[in-house]
């Protein structure tokens, strides 16, 4: 228990960008989560201040001696699963104390936050719909997309297909267009980013009828943050 009868704080931790929209997404977030109570950090792992160590070591010196750390990331690639832990432990972190959660993705929440920024964007039953995601090369991070392109299905009720923006094959415009060549009349991008930049504006681009915005501050979301928090202070409480 952080502090004497202190509930832990939750730890969001990003990637880091250097877009400020894409920033401002990750605290309309956090904020988001905190109107439902816990106490909310932010931290990144890359580009952005303030590092991890540098935020547990803020709360340590706050007086908390533990955290649930909430990966805000779509997939458990390199930075998940190296970087953070990294981080961690050279913050001296102990992992009963500042248990890390699952990434928020793939998590069916997200699969509908996707399909409802999808079908506010235009989307019609029926569309083939690619799932697009910025990629990885860490191929466990690869399949916990298509994973996530599994639940979308299920949602949509016909094969939804991945594509990546930055990293793997294949591309979604490759996607798009060859959907288009085999007779798909219209061809909808489902978004799997958190937030606007670089990555989005490539599907944008993509050539696709209809392309969703990006999950964002979508309640889906929230909830997902929110049942990662739950899990992670009932970690930290078998561990007292």
């Amino acid at each position: 228990m952080s502090r004497t009868g202190t509930t832990p704080p939750l730890l969001l931790v990003a990637h880091g960008s250097r877009s400020d929209a894409a920033d401002a997404v990750v605290r309309s977030l956090a904020s988001a989560v905190a109107e439902h109570g816990p106490q909310v950090e932010i931290c990144y792992v890359d580009v952005r201040g303030p590092k991890v160590v540098d935020a547990v070591l803020a709360l340590q010196d706050r007086g908390y001696d533990g955290a649930v750390v909430v990966p805000a990331f779509l997939a458990s690639g390199y930075h998940v699963r190296v970087d953070l832990p990294a981080q961690l432990a050279e913050a001296g972190a102990d992992p009963a104390r500042f248990p890390t959660t699952p990434a928020l993705g793939p998590d069916p929440l997200l699969a509908s936050a996707a399909l409802h920024r999808l079908r506010d964007a235009g989307y019609r039953d029926g569309d083939a719909v690619v799932l697009a995601a910025a990629g990885s090369s860490d191929p466990s991070a690869v399949a916990e997309v298509r994973a996530a392109a599994g639940m979308l299905s299920a949602l949509v009720g016909r094969r939804v297909r991945t594509g990546f923006a930055a990293t793997g094959t294949p591309t979604v415009s490759a996607l798009v267009e060859g959907l288009h060549a085999a007779g798909e009349e219209r061809v909808a991008v489902a978004s799997w980013l958190l937030a606007p930049g670089v990555f989005q504006n490539r599907l944008l681009e993509s050539g696709a009828d209809v392309v969703g915005g990006p999950l964002g501050v979508h309640d889906d979301v929230v909830r997902a943050v929110l049942t990662r928090y739950s899990a992670g202070l009932a970690t930290i409480a078998r561990a007292a």
